[in-house]
């Protein structure tokens, strides 16, 4: 499986937290890693995506082809986003754009089994896979690009 984890480009402060939209700068990296997505992620990729207003819009430079998942929302449990991602079983590829700190907690567990969190930059995507591998399953970091680096 491949579990790709997105979070929304920059937005603007000072509205209800589901609210609050893109800046020029949030559109701008949004645009840019879409641009990089686009071509590199499987045929077939479910996306899903947190109803903040922030996500709808960075997902929407990538497609409008994408199912709102309520339980991504801001605040959620990195086991809440585990489940609706049908982690580890689905196959295939998913695709979250999602928030902080649920995406960092996500990968600090999927990685090291700890229940830190890295930190994930506005825009960013962590790419990982998890394989089977001599009777084992392990899972990788694939990729992990910001949008200042496209």
């Amino acid at each position: 499986m491949e579990l790709i984890l997105w979070r929304h480009a920059d937005a603007a402060d000072g509205l209800s937290d589901m609210e609050r939209p893109l800046t020029d700068k949030g559109w701008k990296q949004a645009e840019r890693m879409a641009s990089f997505l686009r071509s590199r992620i499987p045929h077939g990729t479910r996306i899903l995506v947190s109803p903040a207003k922030r996500t709808q819009q960075t997902a929407h430079a990538l497609t409008k082809h994408f199912t709102t998942e309520p339980a991504i929302a801001p605040n959620t449990s990195a086991n809440a986003l585990l489940h609706a991602a049908n982690w580890p079983d689905a196959d295939g590829c998913v695709l979250i754009v999602g928030h902080q700190p649920t995406l960092g907690e996500v990968v600090a567990r999927l990685l090291c089994n700890s229940k830190d969190s890295f930190s994930i930059k506005k825009g960013a995507v962590w790419w990982l896979t998890r394989r089977a591998h001599e009777g084992d399953c392990q899972t990788s970091l694939r990729l992990v690009i910001a949008p200042d680096q496209l």
